[in-house]
């Protein structure tokens, strides 16, 4: 482990793990429980692979039944617990510790039922974000949520970590589209919370679950809004020559009430990557590109585009690609849905995601470009522009730890600079481990006091996703009481 710390793990729960493996094995059915060095290997990590620890044992329930049995037990043995979706997330939200169990939700996912009266799925969070969609999309319906790693990553994930996606400009991310969740607590008791309105009566505890990063128990099924097709939509491109002016752009065209389904941004280092990869047809001779989609009739997609496209035009555009057809759409987006995949092809790197207002765009772009020259790092910036939602990609050499600590010290000060000019840490990603020691930068004592005071009145013990969210130098004994 290089820069971000851990807790040592606790030897009375090491010395107990064969014990511990037999329990688990009684009460989950199949192979659900995996115990070998070398099979746990593959839940050493989640996306932010820099940071690696084994886990005592994985435990895969099928049921929600299983899952409350497993959490009992281990509640009971003092155990820590780490859930996990898919493990798809960048900032170490699903990182074990040695003392702990991981608990996968991998064997819970199917879609249980689809209401369309009522415009509701309910299915089990081990389906992948995209299979809710491909679910019912014979229907003609979907899921709006839509994250880049949508072909992997889970509902269970994206509840935990309150997702987003490029569709999120129009269509609100998970919190917007969750109805209600089946909550296992800590303790092992089975919760019903919300339901198949979006407003149900009493505090809105789903509110609080939503975005807890596994902090509070686990949801193993959930009941999402789903939305019907719209008649058309139709993505066009546009080239500028500087990230300074398609930062412009975006802010002029939010401020002309144009609201678009996405406004992505990349840049050129992004552009020339994702271009090798994907063949998209991007243009390779600007400093900056959008990708912005909007739908509804024909007429109506042709007014919205010519009002975009005169704004883009006033903001230096250079260059400029409407698709005409599905085939055309597909490879605009192509390259943009691939654009990590890409990236991780030529480098590793570190992901940020702070939000900024959109009105800043032009500014942090440069702050952004400083930081990482000063470090002597590239940057590749691709984000949804549309929410200024930033996720900048800080290259750097794995195998280096002195580029290692350069991208995290970067990484550090592009996340500053997104507090600075009134964002905040994280848009969809989380805390997790990576931006634990930042909560100070954006919390005072006192809010930071009473988020904890939270998590200790759904865990008491802690034993939750440990080491995550809260910096662990500033954990007040009396809100972990």
């Amino acid at each position: 482990m290089s820069g971000i710390a851990m807790p040592a793990p606790d030897p009375n729960i090491l010395v107990r793990r064969d014990a511990i493996v037999a329990g688990l094995e009684a009460l989950v059915s199949g192979e659900g429980v995996i115990s070998s060095e070398t099979e746990r290997r593959a839940f050493e990590t989640d996306a932010l692979t820099a940071y690696r620890r084994l886990p005592l044992a994985v435990v895969l329930p099928a049921t929600t039944e299983e899952t409350a049995a497993v959490m009992r037990y281990l509640y009971a043995q003092g155990v820590p617990m780490v859930p996990r979706g898919a493990g798809t997330s960048l900032a170490g939200g699903a990182l074990p510790q040695e003392d702990a169990v991981v608990i996968g939700v991998s064997r819970m996912s199917k879609v249980l039922d689809v209401d369309l009266a009522n415009r509701t799925a309910r299915v089990q969070t081990g389906v992948t974000n995209l299979g809710v969609s491909a679910a019912i999309a014979h229907e003609g319906f979907f899921y709006a949520p839509d994250p880049s790693s949508q072909l992997a990553c889970t509902i269970a994930g994206n509840v935990a970590m309150n997702s987003g996606g490029a569709h999120c400009l129009k269509y609100g991310v998970t919190t917007n589209n969750l109805m209600g969740v089946t909550f296992v607590t800590v303790e092992g008791e089975i919760v019903e919370i919300g339901g198949d309105a979006m407003d149900a009566a009493g505090l809105d505890l789903l509110g609080l679950i939503c975005g807890s990063e596994g902090q509070f128990g686990m949801v193993t099924e959930a009941t999402l809004r789903i939305l019907p097709m719209a008649e058309g939509a139709r993505p066009i491109l546009f080239g500028f020559p500087s990230p300074e002016a398609a930062g412009a752009c975006v802010a002029a065209v939010l401020g002309a009430g144009v609201v678009p389904v996405a406004i992505e941004y990349m840049d050129r280092l992004a552009i020339d990557i994702c271009e090798d990869f994907a063949r998209a047809g991007y243009p390779r001779d600007v400093g900056a590109m959008l990708i912005v989609e909007v739908e509804g009739s024909p007429a109506e997609i042709d007014e919205q585009l010519a009002r975009i496209a005169a704004i883009a035009e006033g903001h230096g555009m250079t260059h400029m690609r409407e698709a005409r057809t599905p085939a055309e759409a597909a490879a605009i987006w192509k390259g943009r849905k691939s654009a990590f995949g890409a990236m991780g092809r030529v480098s590793d790197y570190i992901c940020m995601d702070g939000t900024i207002p959109t009105g800043r765009l032009p500014e942090v772009l440069t702050r952004i470009e400083a930081i990482c020259e000063e470090q002597g790092l590239k940057v590749a910036n691709i984000f949804h522009a549309g929410d200024g939602n930033l996720h900048p990609l800080v290259l750097y050499d794995m195998n280096d730890p002195v580029s290692l600590a350069k991208a995290e010290r970067a990484g550090e000060d592009i996340l500053l600079a997104c507090v600075e000019v009134g964002g905040c840490l994280t848009g969809e990603h989380g805390v997790g481990i990576e931006k634990r020691e930042l909560m100070t930068a954006q919390f005072t004592r006192i809010e930071l006091e009473q988020q904890m005071r939270v998590k200790s009145a759904f865990d008491p013990r802690w034993l939750m996703n440990p080491a995550k969210v809260f910096p662990l130098e500033n954990r007040l004994t009396e809100a972990a009481a």
